[in-house]
C-alpha cells in the first residue's frame, strides 16, 4: 500500500483489523524490523489493526524534494495519519528515532492517541548531548569474538552477550533486516542524520509532550550505547501514566532473544489502555 503526500510517498503494510496501531521504526531502518518484533505478539490477538510504514527515504518510501529535516518527516507522518487512520483513536509505538517522532505525534494528537509505547527511544536527537554508557559486554569471550571473520565482527558491531547462542540469534536480525534496510536508505536520510540541526526538531519537544496522560510504556536498555538509558528517566516527568523499564542485558538491538519479555510488557500496556478507554 502507499500514501501520497506533498513531501513523501509512504509505503506501508497493514495486518489485522480493529483499533489502529501505528508502529514506527528507527532511522535508516524499515518496517520489517517492527514486523519481526511485533507480529509474533499481535498475530494471535484480535482487535488490533497494525500499520507498519516505512519512514520517508527509508525502506520503500520516497522522500520528495520538499523533505529536508525532521520537522518535514513529522509533517509527512501527520499527513499519513490523516489519510490512513483519519479521526479514529489509535495506539502509537516507536523504536529508537521512531520513538522521538512518536513523542511529537502524541503531543500533537494527544486527544487521538490512546496509548504510547517507546522502545529504546532516542530522547535527545543530538548524539553529542546524549548520556551514553561505555560499551561493556555482560558476557565476554575474546576467543569466540576473535574466531569471527573481520566482516562478521564489523556487521555485528558490539556484541553484548558473547555466547554462540546469542550470536546465532543476532545474525539474522543484522544480516536479513538491519543491513538491507541501511543499504536501501536514501541519501537524504543520511544527510539529515549528519546534521544535528536537521535531525532534531526545531521546536521544544518536551514542552509539546508534557502532560500526555494516556497509558505509556517506555523500555530502555541498561547497556544501550546508541541512545543510552539515563535520558529516558526524565520522560517520566512528561508522562503521568508511564511505566518505565530499564533492562539489564539489553542494548539498542533489543530484543534479540527475549521476545517473550517484550510480549509481557506489551500485554500489560494493552490492558492498561483498555481500562483507560472504559473511563473516557
Amino acid at each position: 500500500m502507499q500514501c501520497e503526500l506533498p513531501n513523501a510517498t509512504i509505503r506501508y503494510e497493514v495486518h489485522g483489523e480493529g483499533i489502529p496501531v501505528l508502529l514506527l521504526h528507527g532511522w535508516t531502518m524499515d518496517r520489517q524490523l517492527e514486523i519481526a518484533d511485533y507480529e509474533p505478539i499481535f498475530a494471535d490477538r484480535n482487535g488490533y489493526k497494525r500499520i507498519y510504514p516505512d519512514l520517508p527515504g527509508m525502506g520503500q518510501s520516497e522522500a520528495k524534494p520538499g523533505l529536508k529535516n525532521q520537522d518535514d518527516v513529522l509533517a509527512a507522518l501527520l499527513g499519513f495519519i490523516d489519510q490512513v487512520i483519519g479521526k479514529q483513536r489509535f495506539l502509537l509505538a516507536g523504536t529508537s528515532l521512531g520513538g522521538y517522532l512518536a513523542r511529537a505525534i502524541a503531543g500533537e494528537r494527544r486527544d487521538q492517541v490512546a496509548g504510547l509505547l517507546l522502545k529504546v527511544p532516542a530522547v535527545i536527537a543530538d548524539t553529542a548531548k546524549r548520556d551514553l554508557p561505555p560499551f561493556q559486554p555482560v558476557v565476554r569471550d575474546d576467543a569466540l569474538m576473535a574466531a569471527l571473520s573481520a566482516d562478521e565482527r564489523t556487521a555485528l558491531g558490539d556484541v553484548l552477550v558473547q555466547t554462540p547462542g546469542y550470536i546465532e540469534s543476532l545474525r539474522p536480525k543484522v544480516h536479513e533486516l538491519v543491513q538491507p534496510a541501511i543499504a536501501a536508505t536514501a541519501q537524504i536520510a543520511h544527510d539529515i542524520r549528519a546534521d544535528p540541526k536537521r535531525y532534531g526538531f526545531s521546536f521544544d519537544l518536551v514542552a509539546r509532550e508534557k502532560g500526555f496522560s494516556a497509558p505509556t510504556l517506555i523500555i530502555a536498555g541498561r547497556q544501550d550505547t546508541t541512545v543510552g538509558y539515563r535520558d529516558a528517566l526524565g520522560l517520566l516527568e512528561s508522562y503521568p501514566r508511564a511505566s518505565l523499564a530499564v533492562l539489564d542485558g539489553a542494548d539498542h538491538k533489543w530484543p534479540v532473544v527475549r521476545l517473550t519479555l517484550l510480549e509481557a510488557f506489551v500485554e500489560n500496556w494493552l490492558a492498561r489502555i483498555v481500562l483507560a478507554e472504559k473511563d473516557r
